[in-house]
């Protein structure tokens, strides 16, 4: 028997959430594979449960293909999350979706590394490969 747990219904609209657009530029290397990495040591989120500050290390790292992540747009984008109750897991799983149907990349992985709370740190990872 799998116990029901009373945060369930919590993040049902994580899917739906709107959030600012990424915007994108022009890859003008595609026929080349090669990555990029951006790094974000300012994460914040809010704890669907307790309602506290989440802070994380986001680690993106892809190979473009026809286009490539806007930086200002991203960090805007990013910002949304700042006063958004979610869950580590739906931060990871999000931002790989919203960055996906924005550039279409080859290659794509993104590491959530999330600060300890209650003695426990949590790191989430999601790959995407086209």
């Amino acid at each position: 028997m799998v116990k029901r747990s009373r945060y369930e219904n919590l993040q049902t609209d994580i899917r739906d959430w709107k959030t600012p657009a990424i915007e994108a530029f022009v890859n003008i290397y595609p026929d080349r594979d090669y990555e990029i990495t951006m790094t974000t040591q300012e994460f914040s989120c809010v704890c669907p449960k307790t309602g506290l500050p989440d802070f994380a290390e986001l680690r993106l790292t892809y190979v473009p293909d026809k286009l490539c992540i806007e930086l200002k747009s991203f960090k805007e984008y990013l910002l949304a999350y700042r006063h958004k109750g979610i869950f580590h897991e739906n931060v990871v799983n999000r931002v790989i979706d919203d960055v996906v149907a924005t550039i279409k990349p080859r290659r794509l992985r993104l590491e959530g590394i999330f600060n300890s709370r209650g003695g426990i740190q949590t790191t989430v990872v999601r790959e995407y490969r086209l």
